[in-house]
Parts: C-alpha cells; structure tokens; sequence
C-alpha cells in the first residue's frame, strides 16, 4: 500500500506541474493586461511603466520562472486590478463556492437516488418514465436557462425567493457561511438547485441501472425466499450495494460542481470563485485566472487521488494490478 500510494502520488504532482505550466503559457499568451489597465489616453512612455512594474516587459521563458519559483513558495502572484495576492483573493471567495457546491450536492443525492432507484423499481410504470424524462431534460437544458426560468418564476413572479447574491452570513470556525441563517438559505435555494439538476439527473440514472442489475441478483432472490420484507430488501440490500457506483462518481464530480460553477454563480450574481474568475477574465487580470485554474486542478488531483486509494484499500486487486504493470 505504501509503494502504491507513493506511485499514486508522484504521478499527482506531475499532473499538477504539466498542467501548471500548460495554464500559464495559454493564458499569458491571450491579450495584453496593460491595454485594459492603462489610461486610454496614456502615452507609450506610461503603457511601458505599466509593463514593468507588473513584470510584462520580460519574455516569456522569464515570466514563467519567476511564476515557478513563487508557487514553489505558496504565492500564485499579485492581481493586477486589486493589488493583492491571487490566492488570498481566491481564498475569500472559496468558502461561498465550497457551500454552493456542497448544497448541490446534497440536492442531488437527496432528489436523484430515491427517484433513481423508483425508476429502477418500477420502470413500465408511468412514475419511473417520468422519472426518466425527467433525467433526459435535466442533462439537455442549459444551466444559466434553468437559472434564468427559475429566478424568474420564484424571483419574479411568485417572489418567494431572492434573485441574487449570498444573503446574510455567519462565521463558522472564522469561515463564512450562509446556510446558518434563513436569509442565507432563501439565497442559496435557487443557485444550489440550478446546478444540482444535472447532476441529480446523473444520480437518477445511476440509481436506476444499479436497482435494476441488483434486482436481478442472487441476494435480493434469496432475501425474497427468507420472507423479508420489500422495504428492508430495498433499504438494506439493493440501496447498500449500489451505493458504492454512485459514491465514486459524486466524489469526481463534486470538482466539476466547483469548477463548473462559473455559469450559475454568474446567472444569481453569487460571490464566488466563479464570479471573481469572470471578472478577471473580462479584465485580463492574469493572475487571478492562473491561481483559479490551478486551485481547479488541485482539486481534481486532489479528489481522484483520494478516490484511487480507497479502491485500493478497498481491493487489493487494484494494487497488485498496479505491481504487476
């Protein structure tokens, strides 16, 4: 186990410095910061005192290992818009996206496995074709309409619910966090259904085909055959063991749902990662978008080098697999 995991991480950290460095490059060769942030009256004498304050007159090769070296240290390099360290920036932002992306989450299991594994019980019938209807148009409708629509039903129209931004906080161990507060959760509401439904949509259809291959088991047959009752045949046999499936592929695409959550935080102007990535984009501010885009990364790496070990101490046939290649 212990040779797996250094394998296991090894790899981690050259996935992480070869997207590092594809990061930089193609964002440092898209556009010139200093036309955005310069006077649109200023002279080349100011435009060139720009560039080198922000360290833009050096070439390129330069410019990537001054980046190298300072994230070898923790710092990502200074916004040229707020002046401040990227990571910092990122960081105070990062609480109100993790809770965004946790709160979908939890949308999505909550709504998806029970009507997944309705569908899978009952898939002739007229709930588990709607069910799966359902999932189909939640897979084919873009996220910002499904924000759009719902903020201008339950926003506009029925005004239940607030159209945008974070609401009201409270600090949690310093961070923080609106779902402790009732005016944070009525902002939370839409956002976190928007872009839980495509997921709940994945969830349903994984459900779904594991009720169905489960039902077909030898263990459900012979959990019928002792006389056990159809609640305790679904809720202990049938939801333990398709759990596992749905487990793993919520864990990988828990970092879709942070790094994919630009579009929704945009829609309900909610202050997260994302808004500050589409900011910085529209300003060229480079670090900003690096430091995102990293952050994007580790968290990729992050959750499938997790996801790798568990199998592995799970089943040992992962490693010896690993051993034997």
């Amino acid at each position: 186990m212990l040779v797996y995991f250094i394998r296991r991480l090894g790899q981690a950290a050259l996935v992480v410095a070869v997207m590092g460095a594809i990061v930089f490059v193609s964002i440092y060769m898209v556009g010139n910061p200093v036309d955005v942030l310069a006077n649109p009256n200023a002279d080349a004498k100011e435009m060139a005192e720009i560039a080198a304050r922000l360290g833009l007159d050096k070439p390129l090769y330069e410019q990537f290992g001054l980046f190298v070296w300072n994230a070898l240290h923790g710092d990502l390099g200074r916004s040229f818009v707020f002046n401040e360290p990227a990571l910092k920036l990122i960081a105070q932002r990062m609480p109100a996206t993790m809770e965004l992306a946790l709160a979908a989450l939890v949308v999505s299991i909550l709504f998806g496995i029970p009507l997944g594994m309705l569908a899978g019980l009952r898939p002739q019938s007229w709930i588990g074709r709607s069910v799966m209807t359902g999932s189909i148009l939640g897979f084919s409708l873009p996220n910002f309409w499904i924000g759009l629509m719902l903020i201008l039903l339950f926003a506009v129209q029925l005004r239940w619910l607030p159209s945008g931004g974070r609401g009201e906080t409270v600090n949690l161990f310093g961070v923080p966090v609106s779902f402790l507060t009732l005016d944070g959760l009525k902002h939370l509401v839409l956002p976190a259904v928007t872009l839980a439904l495509y997921k709940a949509a994945l969830v349903i259809r994984l459900a779904r085909a594991g009720t169905r291959e489960a039902m077909l088991q030898d263990y459900v047959r012979f959990a019928r055959a002792k006389g056990l009752s159809p609640a305790r045949i679904v809720m202990v046999h049938i939801l333990k063991n398709i759990m596992i499936p749905i487990t793993t592929v919520l864990g990988l695409e828990f970092g879709s749902m942070i790094a994919f959550a630009v579009v929704t935080e945009t829609v309900f102007a909610y202050p997260g990662m994302g808004k500050l990535l589409i900011d910085s984009i529209g300003r060229l501010d480079r670090p900003i978008i690096v430091a995102y885009l990293m952050m994007v990364v580790v968290v990729f790496v992050v959750i499938n080098f997790i996801v790798d070990l568990i199998y592995a101490a799970l089943d040992p046939r992962v490693r010896l697999s690993e051993q034997g290649s």
